[in-house]
């Protein structure tokens, strides 16, 4: 039996390669004859340099400057394709996630997107021909802003002084300088990874939705959102460009200073991850599919990583299994997506708290626990 396991992150307890071999574990001890390949998945979110480097890409380290200043390593990924086309994979969340910052009203105004631009221009100096953009995780409200800053855009105020760094100085942007942004950025493709609709300002936008999150209050939410209304209308008269569309309010508007100045593309996390890293070949290969996430819900239903990769199963009559630290769906609306069989953690885990602080141990249990009753 040739079993594929490929399981999304379980946030907060396991990486989506730990999840993976937690599950291999589980498995080889029902199927000791079984070939279990581990293939990591992602939505195009965080986890998506890790399914980038498991499925070959090399992984590089470069220092960057954090989302407030603060030095910090940030890892990437490199490949060159058959066909001589150098590919680049950058998560937002390494050079500018929330995890490096401390989630306050004056953190959520300062964080910026400055270290995710380093990151590209490590990659357009390692020949990058296309460049993937993972969006999630991010500490930043900025627009991208940050990251152009760090290609060569000067935003300037009325005075023509450089603005600071941060989502709460966009109000203050009357032009930007382009003459010193990188030419390279004209050349080189952008495919970035966005699966959510949410414009870049306004009600639905990325202030008002995400901020919050990341430390905002209700003050520093209406100061970013002006910030962000103020750099779409800088963008689009620099460069006739409107980048207030759905979408370009993931990840703080990241997307949007990329629409203006480059070729980019918003494209489905899940469908881009997958082409990327060769999820078709492994689905052709296999006899079950393994997936799961530490929390499947009413949100994993409209398209998240594991349901995306059941309904892909489904379509070539692969069943699928999944394993979740929780499940809040019924077996009902999973089995539509072509799911035989669920199992949770805290089916065997004493608490959820131990769920949570021993996830591999009960994740190998509850493996080995659903494949014995199938």
């Amino acid at each position: 039996m040739r079993i594929l396991i490929a399981p999304d992150k379980f946030k907060g307890s396991l990486t989506a390669a730990e999840a993976a071999s937690a599950i291999a574990e589980g498995v080889l001890r029902v199927y000791p004859d079984a070939v279990a390949t581990q293939f990591p998945i992602a939505d195009g979110g965080e986890g998506t340099l890790e399914a980038a480097v498991a499925a070959g890409y090399e992984e590089r380290l470069n220092a960057v400057v954090g989302p407030i200043l603060a030095p910090i390593g940030a890892a990437w990924a490199l490949r060159t394709e058959a066909s001589g086309a150098v590919t680049a994979v950058i998560e937002t969340a390494q050079a500018s996630g929330l995890a490096h910052v401390e989630p306050t009203p004056q953190n959520a105004l300062r964080a910026h997107s400055y270290g995710c631009g380093q990151l590209i221009a490590a990659a357009l100096d390692a020949g990058a021909t296309e460049i993937v953009l993972g969006l999630g995780g991010s500490a930043m409200t900025d627009g991208g802003s940050g990251a152009l800053r760090a290609l060569g855009l000067k935003p300037l105020d009325a005075a023509g002084n450089i603005v600071p760094l941060g989502g709460g100085a966009l109000a203050d942007v009357a032009a930007v300088d382009a003459t010193e942004l990188d030419p390279r950025l004209s050349r080189v493709k952008f495919r970035i990874a966005v699966d959510v609709r949410n414009p870049l300002y306004g009600p639905e936008g990325a202030a008002h939705v995400f901020a919050p999150q990341k430390g905002a209050d209700s003050e520093a939410v209406e100061q970013l959102d002006a910030g962000l209304r103020n750099w779409a209308s800088v963008l689009r008269e620099t460069t006739d460009r409107d980048v207030n569309i759905p979408g370009a309010g993931a990840a703080g508007g990241f997307p949007a200073s990329f629409l203006a100045f480059s070729d980019a593309a918003l494209e489905g996390g899940f469908a881009l991850v997958a082409g990327l890293t060769g999820l078709a070949k492994q689905l052709a290969d296999a006899d079950l599919v393994i997936t799961g996430e530490g929390s499947m819900d009413s949100q994993s239903l409209t398209g998240k990583a594991p349901i995306a990769l059941a309904a892909a199963a489904q379509e070539r009559g692969i069943p699928v299994i999944v394993v979740a630290g929780r499940i809040l769906v019924t077996f009902e609306e999973l089995a539509e997506h072509g799911v035989v069989a669920a199992a949770q953690l805290l089916d065997v885990a004493p608490s959820p708290e131990d769920a949570v602080a021993q996830a591999a141990k009960y994740l190998t249990w509850a493996t080995s626990q659903v494949l014995e009753g199938a």
